[in-house]
C-alpha cells in the first residue's frame, strides 16, 4: 500500500516557497522514483516487446484530450512527454518543464527544458504548451478535461522557453494535474493526431485503432540513454482470456488486467509472474439519481446496505482488494475521512428503507460486463440480497464492446470502473464536480461544489483535510455512486521483461512502461 496517494501539499508549498525545485538545466536533474527503474543492475538494450491492454475500441485516439481510457493513456505515453510527470510515490516531478514555481498558487511559471524537440525535428517552444492547454477549453476540441482547463484564465509564452498560467482561483496542486495524460504537450498547430508527434521515448510507426500501436525507439528522446526497447507493440484485447493465453503462449510479454481467478494460475509458472499494486481503481455501481428509481433516496440507502463488500474482496476479487466505504478515496489514503463510520451490509437496514420509500417489487436491471472486475460477481450478489428485503434486480450481461459508449450512465443502473486520479481535486472535479462530464450518477450538490473550489486555495492542511472529508461524507450519503470496494493492479509478464515496478497512478507502471523496461536476453 502507497501512504502518498497524492502529491503532498507542504512538499508543493515547500517548492513555492523556495521559488523552484530542486532541478537545473545542467541535466543534474533527478527524476525521483520514476528513474528508480535505472538503478535496477544493467538495462539491455534493443528488442521487440508485445504487450496488451484490455481496451480497445474504433474511438482508441492518439489525441490526449480525447483519451477515455487505459489503452489510450499507455500509447500516449508512448509517444508525448508532459510538462511534468508523477513519480512511484504519487509527486509531481519536472519533466519537459525543468523547474515551476508560484507565490500564490494562482500565477504559476513553468520554465521549459531546452534543446528537446518533437519526433519531426521541430524544436520545443513555449507556444506548443499554450496552444496544448489552450485547446482543452474550446468546445470543438471535446476534451474529457475540460472541466479541469476550465480553471485556466491565461496561458501566456512569456518568451520562448518560459509559460505563465494563471488561475481563476489558487490551485496547488496544478503540476500534478499537468502530469497527467490529457495534457501531455503536442505541437501547436496539430490537428490531425493520428501520426502521434510529440517528444515521448518513442515514435508512432503505425496506429490502427482497436488493433494495434506500433511505436519505435525515439533516438533524440530528452532523456539521454532511453528508452531501452527497440520498439513497443500494444494491443488491444478486451477479451480477459486472449491475454492470458497470449502471454502464457509466449506471444505476448507483458498484458494488464489480469483476472483475479487467473493470477493463481499465473503465479504457478516458472516463465511468468504477476505484479501486484495496490490502488484507488474501483467498481462502483452507478444509481442515476435523476430518474427513478434512484430518484427515491431510500432505493439508493437500501442498495448501499446490501452490498456486501466483504464478500466482494474475498471472492470476487480473490484477496486482490479493499473495502470501501460508498466514496472513492481508499483508507491508506492521507485525505480519508477516518471519522465516517463504516458502513456495514445490514438486511434489516435495508428493508427499512424498502418499506419505508414504498418499494416492495420494485427494482430493475444492474447492467454489467464481464471484463468490468468484479461487476458481475457484484451484481448477482446484490441479487440474492434484494430478493431477501423485496426489491426485484436483475442482472443483465452485456458486451464489453461499446460499454463505454452504449451503457455507462446510460441506464437506471449500471457499473462503472475508475481509474485513480493524482489529486483528490482532479477525482472529485471529474466526477462528483455538478457540471462534471463524468458526473456517473447525475449528482448535483451546491454545498459539495463550493467545498471543492474552496480546496483548491486553502493553504492549512488541516482545514483542507476537514474539507476533502466533508466531501466524502457528502459523497457516501447522498450520491448515486455506490463503491464497495478498490482493486488491486494485476498485471501478468514474461519473467524477461525487467525494470518492471509498482505505480499506484496506474496499471503497468502508471500506463508508462514503456520508457523503463528491458528484455533480458
Amino acid at each position: 500500500m502507497t501512504s502518498n496517494f497524492t502529491v503532498k501539499r507542504r512538499d508543493i508549498l515547500k517548492m513555492m516557497g523556495v521559488g523552484a525545485v530542486a532541478s537545473t538545466a545542467s541535466g543534474l536533474l533527478v527524476l525521483g522514483d520514476i528513474s528508480s527503474a535505472q538503478a535496477a543492475p544493467m538495462p539491455k538494450r534493443g528488442g521487440k516487446l508485445r504487450a496488451a491492454s484490455a481496451n480497445s475500441s474504433v474511438s482508441d485516439t492518439l489525441d490526449p484530450a480525447k483519451g477515455s481510457n487505459s489503452g489510450d493513456y499507455i500509447r500516449q505515453f508512448m509517444f508525448y512527454s508532459g510538462l511534468t510527470e508523477l513519480s512511484a510515490k504519487m509527486r509531481a516531478e519536472p519533466a519537459l518543464a525543468e523547474s515551476f514555481d508560484s507565490p500564490d498558487g494562482i500565477t504559476w511559471t513553468f520554465r521549459l527544458r531546452k534543446g528537446v524537440t518533437f519526433h519531426d525535428g521541430k524544436a520545443l517552444t513555449a507556444q506548443d504548451v499554450v496552444f496544448s492547454l489552450a485547446r482543452h477549453k474550446l468546445p470543438e476540441t471535446g476534451s474529457q478535461a475540460k472541466v479541469l482547463a476550465d480553471q485556466f484564465a491565461q496561458i501566456n509564452a512569456v518568451d520562448a522557453h518560459t509559460v505563465q498560467i494563471v488561475l481563476v482561483a489558487p490551485n496547488v496542486d496544478l503540476p500534478s494535474i499537468l502530469g497527467t495524460s490529457p495534457f501531455l504537450i503536442v505541437q501547436d498547430g496539430t490537428k490531425d493526431f493520428s501520426k502521434g508527434i510529440g517528444t515521448g521515448p518513442f515514435k508512432c510507426k503505425s496506429f490502427t485503432p482497436a488493433r494495434s500501436t506500433v511505436g519505435v525507439r525515439n533516438p533524440n528522446f530528452w532523456k539521454p540513454g532511453k528508452p531501452y526497447l527497440d520498439e513497443v507493440e500494444l494491443l488491444g484485447l478486451t477479451d480477459a482470456s486472449a491475454r492470458l493465453n497470449g502471454l502464457l503462449a509466449g506471444d505476448l510479454q507483458l498484458v494488464a488486467s489480469v483476472q483475479p481467478s487467473d493470477a493463481v494460475r499465473l503465479k504457478q509458472s516458472k516463465k511468468h509472474a504477476i505484479l501486484e499494486t495496490k490502488s484507488g481503481m474501483y467498481t462502483d455501481l452507478i444509481v442515476r439519481v435523476d430518474q427513478a428509481p434512484g430518484n427515491n433516496a431510500d432505493f439508493v440507502d437500501a442498495m448501499r446496505y446490501l452490498q456486501p463488500r466483504e464478500q466482494i474482496v474475498k471472492t470476487a476479487l480473490h484477496g486482490y482488494g479493499t473495502v470501501a466505504n460508498d466514496h472513492p478515496v481508499p483508507p491508506w489514503h492521507p485525505y480519508y475521512a477516518a471519522n465516517l463510520p463504516q458502513r456495514p451490509y445490514d438486511l434489516e437496514r435495508a428493508k427499512f428503507h424498502v418499506k419505508k420509500g414504498k418499494l416492495q417489487g420494485l427494482g430493475g436491471d444492474l447492467v454489467c460486463s464481464e471484463p468490468i472486475d468484479g461487476s458481475v460477481e457484484g451484481a448477482q450478489l446484490l441479487q440474492q440480497a434484494g430478493n431477501q428485503v423485496g426489491l426485484k434486480l436483475n442482472v443483465r450481461r452485456v458486451p464489453y464492446d461499446g460499454y463505454w459508449s452504449q451503457h455507462w450512465m446510460k441506464h437506471p443502473m449500471s457499473y462503472g470502473s475508475i481509474n485513480p486520479r493524482p489529486t483528490l481535486d482532479m477525482l472529485f472535479s471529474q466526477f462528483y464536480y455538478s457540471s462534471a462530464r463524468w458526473n456517473e450518477s447525475g449528482w448535483k450538490n451546491a454545498q459539495f461544489d463550493q467545498l471543492l473550489v474552496a480546496s483548491r486555495g486553502e493553504t492549512d492542511d488541516a482545514k483542507r483535510k476537514k474539507m476533502y472529508g466533508d466531501m466524502q461524507v457528502l459523497i457516501a450519503e447522498h450520491c448515486g455512486t455506490i463503491v464497495p470496494a478498490f482493486i488491486s493492479f494485476l498485471d501478468g509478464y514474461d519473467r524477461r521483461v525487467k525494470g518492471l515496478e509498482s505505480n499506484p497512478m496506474g496499471m503497468l507502471m502508471g500506463y508508462r512502461f514503456a520508457e523503463f523496461v528491458w528484455l533480458e536476453a
